[in-house]
């Protein structure tokens, strides 16, 4: 078959298997599987496809017709304006994330400052690695619990030419850390235990349960990291965390009990209250 007939079968088949982006996903994975830009669909579309090939690109469609995320498909998701392998003790970034990289950014007066920051839980590394490609002079420590979360982390500081600035380690939290910092981020685990089970299959099937699980009630990781925020932050310092549908003022209280000030409901690209911000007093 040609091209177009290999991409209108590939978005027929996502289509049918319910897959609210048919049309992109199909193209992410002909793209990846048939090593094609996007303008190779345009220019390209009468070429013949051999036949081992386009079985090749049908089986990744084939896994995204299972419910499997493109980015685990591909085994690595852009975010911000940088590039990220994923690996199974990482949550999949998301655009969502991006508010609390926008938060921080936006309460930044200098950003060629020598800012130290904290990311906690970093996963992938996302957040850390997307604030360090806009703020040239600073340095980061990500902490994660799972030591392959630490090693692709650190692999993402490579591959987006940051390692320099960057360093992870394996932690629980905060626990034994002594220095402070001008920022603190995380994205922490904040889905109720009894909600996962009604999550999208996409995430409920792929992402790793330990980044997800937030306790009864969603707030337990906030609890945590609120109650450490006076020793970490120097004066003046930021916070900031991506929170859940409804969590967003649950998690102000938390961090102004722990007297942090000029707090801050950011909202995603949905309008769902997505990032909570605030401010250690001078």
């Amino acid at each position: 078959m040609n091209l177009r007939t290999l991409r209108v079968q590939a978005e027929a088949r996502l289509r049918e298997a319910g897959i609210d982006t048919p049309e992109l996903d199909a193209r992410y994975l002909l793209e990846h599987a048939l090593t094609l830009t996007r303008t190779d669909f345009a220019t390209k579309a009468e070429a013949t496809v051999p036949d081992a090939d386009a079985a090749r690109a049908l089986a990744l469609v084939e896994r995204r017709a299972a419910r499997e995320p493109v980015g685990r498909i591909l085994g690595h998701r852009e975010f911000w304006t940088i590039d990220l392998t994923l690996n199974p003790d990482t949550l999949e970034p998301r655009p969502d994330t991006e508010t609390v990289v926008e938060a921080v950014l936006a309460a930044v007066p200098d950003r060629k400052a020598a800012l130290r920051l904290l990311d906690l839980g970093t996963g992938t590394g996302c957040i850390l690695l997307a604030l360090l490609s806009e703020l040239p002079n600073a340095t980061g420590l990500g902490v994660d619990l799972s030591p392959l979360a630490v090693e692709g982390a650190a692999g993402n500081a490579e591959r987006n030419e940051l390692a320099e600035r960057a360093r992870f380690r394996t932690g629980d939290w905060a626990e034994g850390i002594q220095e402070r910092f001008d920022i603190v981020v995380s994205n922490p685990p904040y889905i109720p235990s009894a909600e996962i089970a009604g999550l999208e299959p996409e995430v409920r099937e792929h992402d790793p349960l330990r980044a997800l699980d937030g306790g009864p009630d969603g707030l337990e990781p906030y609890r945590i990291i609120a109650a450490e925020l006076p020793r970490l932050l120097v004066a003046g310092g930021l916070a900031a965390f991506e929170v859940g549908q409804g969590q967003a003022e649950d998690v102000v209280a938390l961090v102004e009990a722990q007297g942090l000030g000029e707090t801050a409901i950011l909202c995603d690209l949905g309008g769902v209250k997505r990032c909570v911000r605030a401010r250690k007093g001078l």
